[in-house]
């Protein structure tokens, strides 16, 4: 969540800037856990970035229904109330926000939209599981998602890793950084060691 000002703060220019989107999530309640068996995921579009709200079994045997995503008025705003005038006001002075936000206007309301009405939740939920109800979740928690974000609008998609001189900037690691963190540390950890060899 906050890369790119760690970068700027050792003095590298990140070229992109970390935008927060809030994913808040429902849990089916114990007596509904039956509906869903497996992952249930929506077929992506590929116009937007976010994959949109689907069915995650945990490992604790209960299922996860969301995430939503939506714009999150603080860096670490896991609350929908969170807010930060610095974070809003450098999303507001950057170009790429605005360039980003005529592009996907029609989705970001929606999802804001989606946050607002459980009942609105419940219908994006239905179009994979038309038995859910509106009574069968129950609120669940949030997380955010750190958005790259170029200046021309265009949405970071890929990992972006910037070596400079003593150091290894991650700028960037989205979806699937959580599920494959492990490799993906064990692959900075040898571009680290190599660098550092070099230069010592």
């Amino acid at each position: 969540l906050y890369s790119d000002r760690i970068a700027k703060a050792c003095g590298v220019n990140p070229g992109l800037q970390i935008i927060p989107f809030r994913g808040e999530y429902f849990k089916l309640r114990e007596e509904k856990k039956y509906l869903v068996k497996n992952l249930i995921y929506p077929v992506p579009d590929p116009k937007f970035p976010f994959l949109g709200v689907h069915f995650t079994r945990i490992i604790n045997g209960g299922v996860e229904a969301g995430p939503n995503a939506v714009l999150a008025f603080k860096r670490d705003g896991y609350n929908k109330t969170d807010f930060s005038f610095k974070d809003v006001f450098q999303m507001l002075i950057y170009p790429g926000f605005w360039k980003m936000t005529l592009k996907y206007y029609n989705m970001g309301f929606e999802e804001f939209y989606r946050s607002a009405s459980k009942k609105a939740f419940v219908k994006a939920l239905q179009n994979l599981v038309p038995d859910i109800q509106l009574n069968d979740i129950l609120s669940g928690g949030a997380g955010v998602r750190a958005q790259a974000l170029e200046p021309n609008g265009k949405l970071v998609d890929d990992f972006r890793i910037v070596e400079v001189k003593r150091m290894v900037h991650v700028l960037n690691a989205p979806s699937p950084a959580a599920t494959a963190s492990i490799s993906i540390g064990n692959k900075i950890a040898k571009m680290v060691k190599k660098k550092f060899e070099k230069e010592v």
